[in-house]
């Protein structure tokens, strides 16, 4: 599905949907909720009918993921504050979903946003994932919106040569800079990744040379893992 599609789908139409969903601000002590988390559940009886006919199925299903940075301060083992948010399978609901939970620069300090293909965990230790790697693009602090929009609708609209070699993409909110990443399922295939990632570069109007890190390599060397691929 071309990106077009993906954004003439994003009309009026979708409105009913948009408004069954509420946003949480996030709060202090012990709630449940969390910041950028979708309070309910999207109302799927609206709009049936006429509407329910001109939906428009995706080729995978996806899965939106939030680790607040609150909730992580409680946790002892990585990964242990990650949480789904919500899963879609059609144009119309990634955009009820997208327009209802906090984008990048609305996030606080330390928060990661996912979208990953369903029933794939964005964890190294996902058996999809782990033989797999990442293209990050570093940037500026609170400017990751576009970026971040535009590589969903090209992941989720299948505009990628290689789409089935990607799990997903996270962005990492930080306090000197942003850092949206996409991860793939096999580090090893070189001549895929290199392709995934000058797609991705030429897709987002990256005129910067990015890398791509293999998850063993970060998870054995940390922050001082190498690129083993730039484009």
């Amino acid at each position: 599905m071309a990106v077009e599609e993906l954004k003439s789908a994003a009309s009026p139409d979708t409105d009913e949907i948009l408004t069954s969903c509420d946003i949480s601000p996030g709060s202090d002590g012990d709630s449940e909720t969390e910041e950028g988390e979708i309070v309910g559940e999207v109302d799927s009886s609206e709009g049936k009918g006429e509407a329910a006919n001109q939906s428009h199925l995706l080729e995978h299903p996806w899965t939106f993921w939030f680790d607040n940075p609150s909730a992580k301060a409680r946790q002892v083992a990585w990964g242990a504050s990650m949480r789904p948010i919500y899963s879609f399978s059609t144009v119309e609901d990634f955009w009820g979903l997208y327009n209802n939970i906090h984008h990048p620069s609305k996030l606080s300090i330390g928060a990661d946003l996912y979208c990953f293909k369903h029933n794939i965990e964005p964890k190294w230790e996902d058996p999809v994932c782990a033989n797999g790697g990442k293209w990050t693009v570093n940037i500026s602090r609170g400017k990751s919106d576009i970026c971040w929009l535009y590589t969903l609708l090209a992941m989720i609209g299948e505009q990628f040569d290689h789409g089935n070699e990607i799990c997903g993409v996270v962005v990492n909110v930080r306090a000197r800079q942003d850092k949206v990443s996409l991860w793939t399922k096999n580090a090893s295939n070189e001549s895929a990744m290199v392709s995934i990632g000058k797609q991705w570069k030429e897709l987002v109007d990256c005129n910067e040379t990015i890398g791509f890190i293999f998850h063993d390599d970060a998870e054995k060397f940390g922050k001082s893992a190498k690129n083993r691929y730039t484009v």
